[in-house]
């Protein structure tokens, strides 16, 4: 593409941007707003009677209401008639000049639900009515000031078929129902707190329901109620413990109640995101609800129970007080993750949790500060809002908040999270206001620290140092370093909390502090430092940064063994294992032999070891020990490299794995047969987990002899009706074996399973993930599987979401084939679903970072998608961006 029709685009994609500098607030309030739903089968009328008020200061500016995809029929204007001269429509929306001061507007619209494929807004879901409105799907309902700073009261009427729609939801308190006519029958919800109208919600369908309830610390009864699709009511019970588990915690840690009467959750086949938090009524993707031992893993159940704790934790964090704009997004997404991942910790584990949450952060987070889509926690600018549902907006937020709870302590934190709902409840407010008030209850000024909202980019930091034996001093230097980002090519200083400790020859932690790194160099001494002293750095990950500390093989090995921190044990395993790994990589482009250090088969031979000794085997310590035991992935191995090598990176990776295996297979099968009790009932504790984890790390180390691949079918045989953990395992070994177990194993899986949709998922996925030289065959046939729907989005993240992003050396095969076939992807994606589309395109976006041969191909791919005309703004905005 020449740089002239480039330069072009790039005009089109300004013209289309929204900056965060040219926020203004709404000229008009709305009091008030009566939704009157009329469902019928081939579509739905709304009417919608919506009173407003001129802002004092905004006599002049005309209504500009948000629409699309919008049949009018009607509108009137304080029980006035407009002709169609005293208003102007275009795709996008409805403009009235001339208002009074204070004015009511009658509106009826007519939408079509079934032939709504991009899944917001209101749409069918099989047999079922549902909506998505974040971020800007009520404009798809309905005329409206679609826009987060705009609250009001919503009263919902819905009006159906009785037989095919028995349960009707909408937000708030059921105050009224009643029956008509030809078997229909309607309902009137009732929303007593003001609300955006990204957070609306309405479901109509006929489902099985879970009903619970749950005691506030004021003693007031809350009704729980859990709805899912006929036939698996049996499958939701672990998602209405997880929601108690939730309230409880949320009163306890923070004293926040929940201030309805009613809380509900409906479960959703057909949905965009993980869920979505309405006010009192929850939509959420059925995967992150239905689980049971025989469909749902270990895994599964740990995504349910967090994301059900997530979706409540909005109820404040979003909800009650929610953000001024969309640049304002972390908001409430980062500071909801951050309560999400700390109820994860006192849940289960918290150095196992914290580990998993790291881990995601280095391979999804930091690739993305690294990539053209790099864009700070509060972004400046975007075209399509859709596209900062990311990592940086969750997970970094996240992370911001840990470094200011370090900052301030729990207390102060804790004083200023109390300040910060009392004063902003029941508005929408932005991340300033948050920072102001965490200002006003410590006394810290955040100046610096707001850096971390406004600038992009994951910081480096270069630690050195220097003990002096006779003064008994310890002098470290600490150094700061971001690269550039688009848009951002100068950096400042971070304020960044390193929390760090020195351990002497026995292990012990004789020093312990938390270094505040402001400026771009600095240098730290400790006094009275007896013997050199080995330092343990960022403990438990105190910031999302790349450290770099030359330490000695035998530091780290010091460090996995002895260090108090379990975070940085791990981590310490985590840096040698890299290390390793990317000499063998080096090895392989110059086509040296590979060769296993014995050092890596001790260091796994003593955590197991260590496991297996009495006193240290409860389920807690069995998962760290997993942990302990797995390599950097070859995501993270990426990472690492200018440029990616991802044919070296996965034979070195192998090649460890297989060493291992080998090595160790006498103690990875006694601790295998120690632990695997076939027939037990399945418990989702820590205990149980831990001991289901590590014995399938075993498991899939042994599964790489050849002589053991019985053993996996065993396993896979003796699970498959009843245990869908140790199944899963058994399956992900048996799909890479070249024998006749893989289709024996991959035909009774599908014969078991077809019936359920998530587990068919799971059934896609692994075969999308195999490393068999056959593995993209095997993807496109399955794109013509029966079961396959390329418009449901669960189905499209299992089987082309886990080939792009989990298989890599498949998809960046040389000859180009697993680019052209995601560009396919992706261009018919765009037509129906271009939110799906948009998150699908985006392993191409990252071409820069690979060999001349597949940057071109890869370009070439996303040059073909912007020659589309009818390209989405959601894949437009990423294209554009990455070719430049």
């Amino acid at each position: 593409m020449s740089n002239e029709i480039l330069s072009s685009e790039m005009e089109t994609s300004l013209a289309a941007m929204v900056y965060r500098k040219d926020y203004t607030p709404s000229a008009y309030l709305i009091d008030s707003v009566d939704l009157d739903i009329v469902l019928n089968e081939s579509d739905a009328c709304v009417s919608s009677h919506i009173q407003f008020t001129r802002r004092a200061l905004d006599e002049a500016s005309p209504l500009v209401l948000n629409g699309e995809g919008l049949i009018l029929e009607s509108i009137q204007l304080n029980g006035q008639l407009l002709s169609g001269a005293e208003y102007q429509l275009t795709d996008q929306t409805l403009t009235i000049v001339s208002v009074p001061h204070s004015f009511v507007l009658d509106i009826v619209v007519r939408i079509f639900p079934h032939q709504n494929e991009a899944l917001s807004g209101l749409y069918r879901s099989k047999t079922m009515y549902c909506t998505q409105c974040e971020a800007e799907g009520f404009r798809r309902i309905t005329y409206f000031l679609d826009r987060p700073d705009v609250l009001t009261a919503y009263t919902t009427k819905i009006t159906a078929n009785r037989a095919r729609y028995p349960t009707l939801l909408s937000n708030g308190n059921l105050v009224a129902q009643g029956e008509l006519p030809h078997g229909r029958h309607w309902v009137k919800w009732v929303d007593p707190f003001k609300k955006p109208s990204y957070l609306f919600a309405l479901v109509a369908g006929d489902f099985d329901l879970l009903e619970d309830r749950f005691t506030t610390q004021s003693e007031r009864e809350i009704a729980l109620k859990l709805y899912v699709e006929k036939g698996y009511l049996h499958q939701a019970n672990h998602a209405m413990q997880s929601l108690k588990d939730a309230m409880l915690w949320d009163e306890k840690t923070y004293g926040r109640e929940y201030d309805l009467d009613i809380y509900m959750i409906v479960a959703i086949n057909d949905f965009n995101m993980g869920a979505m938090e309405n006010k009192g009524l929850n939509i959420f993707n059925t995967k992150y609800i239905l689980a049971q031992p025989s469909t749902a893993t270990d895994e599964d159940y740990l995504h349910v129970e967090t994301v059900v704790a997530h979706e409540y934790f909005h109820n404040w964090t979003g909800n009650r007080v929610t953000c001024r704009d969309w640049f304002q997004l972390s908001l409430k997404e980062g500071l909801t993750i951050f309560r999400e991942h700390h109820f994860a910790e006192d849940i289960f584990s918290r150095a196992v949790m914290r580990i998993r949450d790291v881990r995601y952060l280095r391979e999804v987070q930091f690739a993305e500060d690294s990539g053209p889509l790099a864009h700070a926690v509060r972004p400046d600018a975007y075209i399509e809002i859709n596209n900062f549902y990311t990592t940086t907006i969750y997970e970094k937020g996240a992370e911001v908040l840990r470094m200011l709870q370090t900052i301030l302590g729990k207390s102060l934190f804790r004083k200023g999270m109390d300040l910060y709902f009392a004063t902003f409840d029941g508005q929408a407010v932005t991340i300033e206001d948050y920072l102001q008030t965490m200002e006003a209850v410590s006394g810290i000024d955040l100046a610096q620290f707001r850096l971390w909202y406004s600038q992009a980019g994951t910081p480096h930091v270069y630690v050195s140092n220097v003990y002096d034996a006779v003064s008994q001093k310890y002098t470290m230097t600490l150094r700061q370093e971001t690269q550039s980002t688009p848009d951002q090519p100068e950096k400042q200083p971070f304020y960044i909390p390193i929390q760090m400790g020195l351990l002497d020859d026995n292990g012990q932690t004789i020093a312990e502090k938390i270094l505040a790194l402001t400026q771009s160099t600095q240098t730290f001494v400790f006094e009275k430092i007896a013997t050199k002293p080995i330092p343990s750095l960022l403990r438990n990950f105190s910031a999302p940064v790349k450290l770099h500390y030359d330490y000695s093989v035998d530091e780290l090995v010091f460090l996995f063994k002895y260090d108090q921190d379990p975070f940085n044990r791990w981590e310490a395993g985590q840096q040698y294992f890299t290390r390793t790994l990317l000499a063998m990589v080096e090895d392989y482009q110059q086509q040296r032999t590979l060769q296993l250090p014995d050092k890596v088969v001790e260091m796994f031979e003593y955590v197991i070891k260590d496991a297996s000794r009495e006193g240290n085997s409860n389920g807690d310590d069995l998962c760290f020990v997993s942990e302990m035991l797995s390599l950097p992935s070859e995501k993270y191995l990426a990472e690492q490299m200018t440029i990616i090598d991802v044919d070296a990176i996965h034979a070195a990776r192998e090649f460890v794995l297989q060493g291992i295996a080998v090595q160790l297979e006498k103690i990875l099968l006694e601790h295998y047969h120690r632990l695997h009790h076939p027939f037990a009932q399945y418990v989702f504790n820590m205990k149980a987990m831990g001991e289901r984890q590590f014995k399938n790390t075993c498991l899939a180390y042994l599964m790489r002899l050849p002589q053991h691949a019985a053993l996996g079918m065993k396993q896979f045989e003796d699970a498959l009706d009843n245990n869908m953990t140790d199944t899963q395992v058994a399956l992900t070994s048996l799909v890479e074996l070249e024998s006749p177990l893989r289709d024996a194993a991959l035909s009774k899986f599908y014969t078991v399973w077809q019936q359920d949709a998530l587990v068919v998922d799971k059934w896609f996925a692994v075969q999308a993930a195999s490393k068999r030289q056959d593995a993209l065959s095997c993807v496109k046939a399955l794109m013509h599987h029966p079961l396959f729907d390329i418009k449901n989005p669960n189905k499209v993240y299992a089987l082309i979401g886990t080939f792009c992003q989990r298989n890599a050396v498949h998809f960046h095969a040389l000859n180009g084939e697993g680019y052209i076939w995601l560009r396919e992807c992706v261009e018919t994606l765009n037509q129906f679903n271009p939110q799906i589309a948009a998150r699908m395109v985006q392993p191409l976006t990252i071409f820069k970072r690979y060999d001349r041969e597949r940057q071109q191909c890869m370009r070439q791919q996303l040059e073909i998608l912007l020659q589309h005309t009818s390209l989405s703004n959601d894949v437009f905005e990423l294209v554009t961006k990455s070719l430049l």
